[in-house]
């Protein structure tokens, strides 16, 4: 091979560069929250809530206890119940399809573009019957899917949009930000997020009042005010006041962490693109510096000379942590073949789930980091013998 052990891991995902300038400020969140013995919805979760909203350019915030939270409370408010039919791409994690099952609904299942992932509208056009009521885009790896077709198909059929944005902090597309597109969507605050919580934690955001209003009594018993239940279906799923002030803590750095992730990006492209004669080939980027990244997917095609076990593993070899997302469909899933389907019916969805590699991919990479990715990535094909030798390592 042509390259050294390295000294220095690359790690998938490292928060320090993230926590360490801001460990002052967290601990006297913490010590706040200790002083005034307040610890759930207090005050800090609706400032969090008002301000994650308007970054979002929708008009309301909720916060709750994870994102699959937000999706299942979310389309209960929006009237989604059982027996009606909602569209979801197969190819997305297995949240989003829990989150549909638990308001009753019945998932349906689409395939998605192999080239950017994203759920494939003219299929979900396609599985459009008079029982659909929603579709749930989700806005994967940091990209959204496009707003004006999404919305045209909608009105058409008179569908409720519900975006999964869970990977799409303040992600654009078409002079839309994420969380802004339909009737609401759900985000996750998972730790590593482009926005993450010390722990789990999700926000649902709409233009709606009524629907904001619903979702705060959904997460709390079914409340509307204390003591006083008019929602039997109410749960306990509340965004933790400590979480929610770190969040508000962090939320001003948000938009720098992503042009980051951007640059990060753009690196990669420009040392990857070149591989494509070798089968490795970036998912497509459709929305310019509004892909947030929030994950560095690449394929590795069947023309590769070496498959996706194998480099995954020689990555590894080499300290560099790499992983998958997602390696089984949703459709594919042992939970879920109660629905009826199995392999071959959505073959991209499929094919991709073969395919695709996760890179490290966080603001406090360093250039020589990335280089080093990408250097052990041209040595490993470089090293086999159907290679063409002028692969430059």
């Amino acid at each position: 091979m042509a390259y050294a052990r390295s000294p220095i891991p690359v790690p998938f995902v490292d928060l320090a560069w993230q926590h360490q300038p801001l460990r002052s400020e967290i601990l006297a969140i913490v010590e706040a929250a200790l002083d005034e013995d307040n610890y759930v919805l207090g005050q800090p979760v609706a400032e969090f809530e008002a301000a994650f909203a308007s970054a979002c350019q929708s008009a309301h915030g909720v916060g709750v206890g994870c994102g699959t939270d937000a999706i299942a409370l979310g389309l209960r408010a929006c009237g989604i119940c059982a027996g009606d039919e909602v569209i979801l791409p197969a190819n997305t994690f297995v949240a989003t399809l829990i989150g549909i099952v638990r308001t009753g609904a019945i998932p349906v299942f689409v395939d998605c573009d192999p080239q950017t992932a994203l759920i494939d509208l003219a299929a979900a056009e396609r599985a459009i019957t008079p029982k659909t009521r929603a579709i749930v885009p989700v806005h994967l790896y940091g990209q959204m899917v496009s707003p004006t077709a999404l919305l045209d198909l909608a009105k058409r059929y008179n569908l409720v949009v519900f975006e999964d944005a869970a990977q799409a902090h303040l992600a654009e597309r078409e002079g839309y930000r994420a969380g802004s597109v339909g009737l609401a969507a759900a985000f996750s605050f998972y730790p590593s997020k482009n926005l993450g919580a010390l722990g789990d934690g999700g926000m649902l955001v709409t233009h709606q009042a009524l629907i904001a209003q619903t979702v705060r009594s959904l997460r709390n018993y079914g409340a509307t005010r204390k003591y006083f239940h008019t929602d039997p279906g109410g749960v306990n799923s509340r965004l933790d006041t400590i979480q929610a002030g770190v969040l508000q803590l962090k939320l001003p750095y948000l938009e720098g962490w992503n042009r980051d992730r951007n640059r990060l990006a753009a690196y990669y492209d420009q040392a990857i693109t070149p591989l494509a004669d070798y089968g490795i080939r970036p998912i497509k980027n459709s929305s310019g510096s509004g892909h947030v990244y929030h994950l560095y997917v690449l394929r590795v095609t069947t023309d590769c000379p070496i498959d996706r076990t194998v480099l995954q593993l020689e990555l590894n070899s080499q300290e560099i942590q790499t992983g998958i997302h997602y390696p089984t469909p949703c459709h594919l899933q042992p939970a879920f073949q109660s629905l009826g389907h199995g392999p071959g019916d959505f073959p991209h969805a499929e094919t991709l789930s073969q395919e695709i590699l996760s890179l490290p991919m966080y603001p406090g990479l360093t250039t020589d980091q990335l280089g080093r990715v990408v250097s052990v990535i041209k040595s490993a094909i470089a090293a086999t013998p159907a290679t063409a030798t002028n692969l430059t390592v």
